[in-house]
């Protein structure tokens, strides 16, 4: 049968129809032989357009009603061998590359490799399309792929070889380096760089050659195809039942109502990841019966990629013309605008058909993320028409399309939650005669759980279940990936591979990396953009440097929802740092996805279970596995970019293959580590290991290496003194945790492309002083400065030039060489030095530790500095009497303050100039924690300037967790509207003689509190605090309080209390009376250390069948002591930390973690 262009149509086995031009034969797998020839008859039998039985990469467009969409008759080609070609021809156009091979009397074969690189570039777009259909053109390039790694291993050869020679003697010219003789011998070197550079040529030649017979279109002057058009998968006249979207259609429909005064249109974009069901959101808001009503006109246009400004007005005009009555039609479709390309034309046809009616157009599956094609093309045309409270809705799944395009706050379609997921998915499966019985219910909610709430997802799988009749039929698709069954790969895959289609190529290498994670893996964002350079997958572009391309990629592909739940993880190094990672994680689908567009990711567990070997696998991820199954999979044409063994192995390193690893994360001993094995590093981690002099030597040998990571090497005492010479290409170092450091290498400050820097300690040696940290201008996120003590002088503090490094966002001051040490001299110039490292105002953590000046310096009394700020920590400032001036901040969230023994007030100078002797006063207005610990002089929340005490007056609005230890000139807690958790801790003396004085409890304590932890109160009988009165209070812990006789009545109002744990109070010997049947929601009880009330809660006693119904009870069966050692543990000061904790001492089942 013929076509209507004149080509003929054929239909393949699968009934698949698809065009072949007039004159071209039939193809079929016959025509293959082993090695291709050019045919005599004009065709080609390796062209791409020969029918191997696979669906033909061409398709054909439609209409249906008013939707045209696009059937695609193949999958799309995930291949990334082009970003890959294109990355190792621009690393043989490198200088130094070019230096070392000119060296070796090969640059004329490193420009042949070059040309034979950027010939196949030009080809492989259109090998990408067809090598879906043709075996033997995917085998090509499955050879192609290998070629290219190699030649970009010997191309790497002769980087390092630059990078060495340099190092050794410095950057020079090119004389100089000719002329250098090492130990290695030059003649050798060239000889075994021929011999491999010739052998990867000889190979590029050979797929040169093949690749000239396939007859592929050249990319550049390949005519530009015409945008295809796709249906979105919800259809306009669907009616189906919409789950778990009530509330997203009412809140869009209020604002589509709400817009009826404005008289500009008003654009509403609504936005989410691929199948997440904005398309049938807006259908079902479309057609809501007050939007009906309150519009005039209603159009939908679904633009897909096609942002033709022209396609589009013409496909409005003709919508608005169908919606006149028909009288009016004929009239209105005269004229040549159907025909015009003038835009003029055009938009006076839309004033006419539209005029000043009120409308609503739903512009659908919108992916133009250019700015100036909306806003200088497109809005002025739809804008420009129409009446008061008219609308535009876009459905688009990127942010940027939404910010772009937007005047209303875009609406965000999250994730269904569970139940509506379940509702969704049990509608679809049960509808088709499957019996809704308990075993395919547990099946089900658990196929719903990896469905990860996306609508198009649930729907695909209830569909495909409800089919499925046997128990054995559910368990088997729970078990397959949702993209491996009928219905996700031609249903979901699709769509989630059409946004994959639209990322440029750096970032598709970037998302098919993520595949080397498991599923709900946390990955944490700077090590993965740094595993991103260092296998080359991102390039510098313009003024924008490695780290920032990488940042730019990792929110693009956040905002393309390809990555999502992005989030701040807290942790703790073992010194005790805190510390804050950003973490994201992948949606199941789209890590399914990952997986289906790349094969060169896997973990070790995969391999062993497959029984496959690593030889194809580029990017490893090693676990706990025995390290003897590992290497059975191992063998000598393993080729390994990236390796990562995410958790402690007690193997050696020496026993796996690394000479083209680029990345490596090792946690073990691993002092058998060589540079000449992996040379080629890009990244390494050694956090945790066991590290020595010899094998950092051996990692200053590592000449391109950008990313080092030490955290947590407790041995490590000192860095390699030539570092600064060799690892000149470094951009990330890691050293949090090292508390054995004892200072940095000389001339630090030569690392200029430093981005990372955690730690840098002072001294007073040449080449080590805080001066070193003038030309480090990147510097970004946490910098952690030790041993300030030893600043010379106030000059050299201000050369560090902290306030230009706008980057940093956390910083930390210590004036001893580790966090907690005491100064055995106060520093007499430390008030100069402080002022002098000013940082810039846009900070937001500040830790300060060991000041021993009287004053905070100028800026600290800026409350300009501190408007960024969310956390400040102060440590023994024992000598000042104030803190930096961050009680107006509106942004500080976190207030912790230690050892500030001459500290009287936490706000002073208050202005009262024009409020009322009454009137509230708000300070910390965000404020959300606070910790006060040993502050022995602290009598008032606020003073004015007159030096007189407002507590009375002072609200903290938003404070949610106080903690308040030996601070025993306190009287009273701070007026906190929404306080949910309290501590109030005196100090814990074992001696008569420490005991300190301590103000009772406060009398009234604040109804919102739903824990509270009272401690150390040695002299407190009797509470006389409203404590009955908290009936939201779900935690209370009373500790250490030896006079303690009895809790106060009227507890029976607790009837919230779920946890109630009692130690270390020997006085109390009974409950009040009826106080354990008055408490209904008791679930935990502990009471240790207190002989009189054990006794009768236990077996036998007057209590004890008053336990009965309480689940969970912890009450020994002898009294515990406590341990002789106490005394001295609470009150040594070489264990200070352990009185940041709340003084008490726990059982193992008792223990309390104290996260401030």
């Amino acid at each position: 049968m013929k076509s209507r262009d004149g080509g003929a149509k054929m239909q393949t086995p699968e009934g698949v129809l698809f065009r072949r031009e007039q004159g071209s034969p039939l193809k079929t797998s016959a025509h293959l032989s082993p090695l291709p020839s050019i045919s005599t008859n004009g065709s080609n039998p390796c062209s791409p357009h020969s029918n191997l039985g696979e669906r033909a990469p061409h398709g054909r467009r439609r209409r249906i009603g008013s939707d045209r969409f696009w059937v695609s008759l193949s999958t799309m080609a995930e291949s990334l061998l082009l970003p890959l070609v294109r990355g190792v021809a621009g690393k043989a156009t490198d200088a130094l590359v070019q230096t070392v091979t000119r060296m070796c009397g090969l640059n004329d074969d490193c420009e042949t490799l070059e040309r034979h690189l950027l010939a196949v570039e030009c080809k492989l777009a259109n090998a990408e399309e067809w090598s879906q259909s043709n075996a033997y053109l995917r085998s090509w390039m499955e050879k192609l792929k290998a070629v290219a790694y190699e030649a970009d291993d010997v191309l790497d050869d002769f980087q390092y070889e630059g990078l060495r020679r340099e190092a050794r003697i410095g950057k020079s010219t090119s004389r100089k380096v000719l002329g250098y003789v090492t130990r290695r011998s030059p003649l050798l070197f060239r000889f075994a760089m021929s011999r491999n550079l010739k052998g990867v040529l000889e190979k590029i030649k050979g797929l040169v050659e093949e690749m000239n017979m396939f007859g592929l279109e050249d990319s550049v002057n390949r005519e530009e195809r015409q945008h295809t058009w796709r249906q979105t998968h919800s259809k306009l006249d669907e009616t189906n039942k919409m789950f778990g979207r009530d509330d997203d259609k009412e809140g869009v429909v209020k604002l589509l109502l709400d817009q009826q005064d404005q008289q500009k249109v008003q654009v509403l974009p609504i936005f989410g990841m691929g199948g997440i069901g904005k398309t049938t959101l807006a259908k079902m808001v479309y057609n809501d019966r007050e939007v009906q009503h309150h519009f005039k006109l209603k159009i939908w246009h679904c633009v897909s990629d096609n942002f033709d400004v022209i396609a589009i007005l013409k496909s409005i005009i003709e919508l608005a013309i169908d919606d006149l009555p028909e009288n009016e039609k004929t009239l209105a479709r005269k004229g040549g605008w159907c025909m015009s390309g003038n835009i003029e034309l055009l938009q006076k046809k839309l004033d006419e058909v539209i005029g000043g009616k009120r409308f609503l157009l739903v512009l659908d599956d919108v992916w133009n993320e250019e700015k100036g094609m909306w806003d200088d093309e497109l809005k002025p045309l739809l804008c420009s028409v129409g009446g008061p409270g008219s609308v535009i809705v876009v459905t688009c799944r990127s942010k940027q399309v939404a910010s772009i395009m937007c005047t209303v706050k875009p609406h965000e379609l999250a994730f269904l939650s569970e139940e509506d997921s379940w509702e969704l998915l049990s509608n679809k499966a049960f509808s088709s005669g499957v019996e809704e019985q308990a075993e395919f219910v547990i099946i089900g909610r658990r196929i719903v759980n990896k469905c990860g709430g996306l609508p198009l997802a649930l729907k695909t799988m209830g569909g495909l279940l409800s089919s499925k009749q046997q128990v054995e039929e559910w368990k088997a698709i729970e078990e397959s990936n949702i993209g491996d069954n009928v219905g996700g790969k031609h249903k979901v895959m699709p769509i989630l591979k059409l946004s994959y289609k639209h990322l440029s190529s750096e970032m598709k290498q970037c998302f098919a990396f993520c595949a080397l994670f498991p599923k709900d893996y946390e990955m944490e964002k700077d090590m993965l953009i740094q595993l991103w350079m260092a296998n080359g997958f991102i390039q510098e572009e313009g003024t924008m440097d490695l780290t920032q391309k990488g940042e730019f990629i990792f929110h693009e592909l956040l905002w393309r929802s390809f990555l999502q739940e992005m989030k701040v993880k807290y942790g703790i190094y073992y010194s005790g740092t805190e510390h804050e990672t950003i973490v994201c994680k992948m949606h199941d689908l789209m890590h399914d996805l990952a997986r289906e567009i790349t094969n060169e990711c896997s973990t070790i567990e995969e391999l062993i279970e497959q029984k496959a070997m690593v030889r194809n696998v580029r990017h490893l991820q090693l676990s706990k596995v025995k390290l003897e199954k590992k290497c059975e999979l191992f063998d000598d044409k393993v080729s390994l970019r990236t390796l990562l063994a995410t958790s402690r192995i007690h193997q050696d390193l020496k026993r796996l293959p690394h000479v083209s690893l680029r990345a490596l994360q090792w946690k073990s001993v691993c002092t058998s580590f060589k540079a000449e094995n992996a040379k080629h590093l890009r990244y390494l981690d050694l956090s945790t290991c066991s590290v020595d002099a010899k094998l950092l030597h051996s990692v200053c040998l590592l000449y391109n290496l950008q990313t080092l990571r030490l955290n947590d090497c407790l041995e490590l005492q000192e860095l390699p003194g030539d570092m600064m010479i060799s690892l000149g290409k470094l951009i990330h170092l890691y050293l949090f945790g090292c508390d054995n450091l004892e200072g940095m290498p000389r001339k630090i400050g030569q690392l200029n492309n430093l981005h990372t820097l955690t730690t840098f300690i002072v001294d007073t040696r040449d080449g080590c002083g805080i001066e070193e940290l003038k030309d480090l201008r990147h510097l970004s996120n946490r910098l952690e400065l030790y041993n300030l003590r030893k600043i010379k002088c106030a000059k050299h503090a201000k050369e560090a030039n902290l306030h230009q490094k706008q980057n940093l966002s956390e910083l930390l001051f210590s004036w001893c060489l580790r966090r907690f040490d005491n100064l055995e001299n106060e520093a007499c110039n430390e008030e100069e030095v402080l002022q002098s490292l000013e940082p810039h105002s846009k900070m937001q953590i500040l830790e300060l530790y060991g000041y021993g000046g009287l004053e905070i310096p100028r800026w600290m009394r800026d409350p300009q500095m501190f408007q960024c700020l969310r956390k400040l920590k102060i440590y023994n400032f024992r000598r000042c009497q104030n803190i930096p001036v961050v009680w107006l901040s509106p942004s500080l969230e976190y207030l912790r303050l230690v050892g500030m023994g001459k500290l009287k007030a936490l706000c002073d100078n208050l202005c009262m100039e024009g409020r009322g002797h009454n009137t509230s006063v708000h300070i910390f207005p965000n404020l959300k924690k606070m910790a006060l610990v040993e502050l022995h002089s602290l009598e008032a929340w606020a003073v004015t300037r007159a030096g007189v005490s407002i507590d009375s007056l002072v609200t903290f609005p938003v404070l949610e967790e106080l903690k308040i230890d030996d601070c025993p000139k306190l009287a009273s807690i701070p007026l906190s509207p929404v306080l949910k958790d309290l501590t109030i801790s005196g100090k814990v003396s074992w001696s008569e003689k420490e005991t300190l004085p301590l103000q009772c409890l406060p009398e009234i304590l604040p109804t919102s509190l739903e824990s509270l932890r009272i401690v150390g109160f040695r002299h407190l009988v009797a509470p006389s605090c409203n404590l009955g009165d908290l009936a939201k209070l779900r935690h209370l812990w009373v500790h250490n309080c030896i006079g303690l006789k009895a809790l106060p009545d009227g507890m029976d109002g607790l009837t919230s209390l779920r946890e109630l744990r009692i130690r270390a109070c020997p006085a109390m010997e009974e409950f009040p009376s009826g106080l354990l049947q008055r408490l209904p929601a008791l679930e935990v009880l502990s009471i240790s250390v207190c002989p009189e009330l054990q006794r009768r809660c236990r077996e036998g006693g007057e209590y004890f069948h008053h336990l009965v119904a309480i689940p969970y009870k912890y009450i020994p069966e002898e009294p515990e002591a406590e341990p002789e050692s106490a005394p001295k543990a609470e009150s040594s000061e070489k264990r200070f930390p352990r009185r940041l904790l709340p003084c008490c001492v726990h059982s193992k089942s008792d223990s309390e973690s104290d996260n401030n």
